[in-house]
């Protein structure tokens, strides 16, 4: 799976870059192509001779040198993936706020291919408020991040921190390549984010959805080589370029947009919060706060999910999503069933890092061929992939 395929390599300051040597004897003997640049800080952790040796190419570790320059654009386009791997805290921070002091960093920054980093730091570095932060910031900017584990550390402290080891980073870009055209040819359809339902022209009913996991979703089937259209309601959450975005703010406006582009869909991913109840007559004009209390009559607004229900073909995908608060399964299997869905993706707001907001989810899948699959708290990106493959296995059942 990694036979031709071109790794840019970047190796920073961490005790962790001994393990670069094992990690590109792997990657050359898969059948990978790999060029490696590296900090000056990381050059006291591992010689650039080693990995110049091992990987058939220069190190690269300074923007100029010899009267000769590093082309850092032409290496950033020339990669099918950028792995940093150590990534120290000092990096990740740089990196996180758009730091350019380096090669590394001018390549990254210049880079149009996919950007994977595999952390390595102590525990209480890797546990600081601020650590998180410039992760959430990296995940923000489309990278992927590979899990830290836990163990034995340079302070001789033992807990999280620990970069994964070489055979654990193959097996993460093995699956990668592997899963990045198992939906090619697929048109898919997501809805996501919140509606708003006019009051007068300043207020509105709306909800607190951020969008975040329906663009995950969206997001997720893009890299996995599907042909995309987001539907998304008024959310401020960065949208990957590449997909067919379709920008909405009512419930009535994401029907339409829902129902015209399911005609063609092959999967269709509900996950927008949408209103359950529009304003029967919204007010031209900013109602005045007076003595006298309006009154505001609602009207149900279209059920997306179930108009598509009863549209769908035999060879159609629809995926709806419920958020519960009580009675979670038995909801989520009555709308299952009630919807003419295929799958019902199950958020509780009992759980906590799940519902609206989050950079996590917690969820439960159930299927109309009687499965049922839970998950535990995991990153949406993560979340998002565990839904796209439970629908391959359904698909395939």
């Amino acid at each position: 799976m990694l036979k031709g395929k071109k790794i840019l390599l970047g190796v920073t300051g961490s005790i962790a870059a001994y393990k670069t040597a094992i990690l590109v004897r792997l990657l050359v003997k898969a059948g990978a192509e790999v060029k490696v640049v590296m900090t000056d800080a990381a050059t006291r952790f591992i010689g650039p001779l080693t990995l110049s040796t091992l990987s058939r190419n220069e190190v690269l570790s300074r923007i100029e040198s010899e009267d000769l320059w590093a082309n850092h654009v032409a290496l950033g386009r020339w990669a099918d993936v950028m792995l940093v791997a150590p990534l120290s805290c000092n990096t990740l921070s740089k990196m996180a706020h758009g730091q350019c002091d380096n090669l590394l960093l001018a390549v990254y920054l210049s880079a149009t291919c996919p950007v994977v980093v595999a952390p390595a730091m102590d525990e209480d570095m890797w546990k600081h408020p601020s650590t998180g932060k410039n992760l959430e910031l990296l995940q923000a900017y489309h990278n992927e991040i590979i899990s830290v584990n836990e163990g034995e550390l340079a302070s001789g402290l033992f807990g999280p921190g620990r970069m994964a080891e070489p055979e654990e980073i193959m097996d993460w870009l093995t699956a990668y390549f592997q899963k990045k055209n198992d939906f090619t040819g697929k048109r898919v359809l997501v809805t996501a984010g919140p509606t708003y339902e006019n009051i007068d022209p300043v207020r509105f009913i709306g909800n607190r959805s951020s969008g975040k996991m329906g663009i995950a979703i969206a997001e997720a089937f893009m890299q996995r080589g599907a042909k995309v259209s987001l539907v998304l309601g008024p959310s401020s959450q960065p949208v990957q370029q590449g997909m067919e975005l379709i920008r909405v703010e009512s419930a009535n406006e994401m029907f339409d947009a829902a129902t015209r582009i399911f005609e063609t869909a092959d999967i269709a991913i509900l996950s927008a919060a949408v209103a359950d109840y529009r304003v029967s007559s919204p007010a031209g004009e900013k109602i005045k706060k007076t003595d006298a209390i309006p009154e505001i009559k609602l009207t149900p607004t279209q059920d997306i999910l179930k108009a598509l229900g009863e549209l769908k073909n035999d060879k159609q995908v629809l995926v709806g999503f419920a958020l519960e608060t009580n009675n979670e399964d038995s909801n989520a299997m009555k709308k299952l069933s009630e919807k003419h869905a295929d799958l019902i993706v199950l958020n509780s707001l009992r759980d906590a890092g799940a519902g609206f907001g989050h950079n996590t989810n917690k969820i439960t899948i159930f299927d109309r061929k009687g499965g049922v699959t839970r998950f535990e708290v995991k990153p949406k990106k993560e979340v998002a992939n565990d839904i796209l493959n439970t629908i391959l296995k359904f698909a395939d059942a």
